[in-house]
């Protein structure tokens, strides 16, 4: 290197010292990883989401508000948006998190299985969160009653990505002769109003049954029910 570039290596221009002084401040403000939640924050964050899960299931997205919200959950509104600061991001919570459960039963089907066991297991695994999670069911369907304005991209993706999967498993064991053959489609759809029918319209199955019939023990005549329903209609000729 010649004395004239070390020269200018050593005593860098005032442009090269401000590209400096900018990439130092840059450096300072650019964002990090964010923290942590303590156990303390994790805690209000769970009431929260408690709380709103309650309001949206009866409200809806836009019948909701964060006073209701806050009301339900104990806390002032102010404490309540230092957590989430829309209403907006605690639904976008609650949906993420509902979509991944609700997607679980699906994904458990398992094409090295025996179809009717398969299909069993679905079925009483619907019903069970029909059972356990009815709040949850009755969010997902006052989401896709508006059109599914806040996840229809989760719908688009994630959701129609398994069933297309779970489609051409269904249509594999037709082409093998071990179920009959219909519309794997609309096969999974009816299995789904089925079974998510005792959780959004728990109410008018209770009235309906009476008080001798209305209890826990629905969901095992329900399963049995839509078992001989499906089973039976899935039988090929030749068994």
């Amino acid at each position: 290197m010649t004395s004239k570039k070390l020269k200018a290596a050593e005593h860098p221009t005032p442009v090269s010292r401000r590209q400096h002084k900018a990439d130092a401040k840059a450096a300072a403000h650019s964002p990090t990883k964010p923290r942590p939640l303590t156990r303390i924050q994790k805690e209000k964050q769970d009431i929260i989401l408690e709380a709103a899960l309650e309001v949206f299931s009866v409200h809806g997205f836009r019948g909701a508000t964060i006073d209701q919200i806050a009301e339900v959950a104990g806390m002032s509104k102010p404490n309540l948006l230092y957590y989430f600061p829309k209403k907006e991001e605690i639904h976008r919570r609650l949906i993420a998190a509902l979509l991944d459960t609700w997607l679980a039963p699906l994904r458990e089907m398992d094409e090295n299985g025996d179809p009717f066991s398969e299909i069993r297991s679905y079925i009483r695994r619907k019903l069970e969160m029909a059972r356990d999670f009815p709040r949850e069911s009755r969010l997902f369907a006052n989401e896709m009653l508006q059109g599914a304005p806040r996840i229809s991209e989760m719908i688009e993706v994630d959701l129609k990505g398994l069933v297309d999967e779970k489609a051409r498993l269904l249509m594999g064991w037709m082409d093998e002769g071990k179920i009959a053959r219909t519309d794997p489609y609309h096969l999974i759809f009816s299995i789904w109003a089925t079974t998510q029918h005792y959780a959004d319209f728990d109410v008018q199955v209770r009235a309906v049954l009476g008080p001798g019939r209305n209890g826990e023990g629905r969901f095992e005549d329900a399963a049995r029910t839509l078992e001989q329903l499906y089973l039976h209609g899935l039988t090929p000729r030749n068994r």
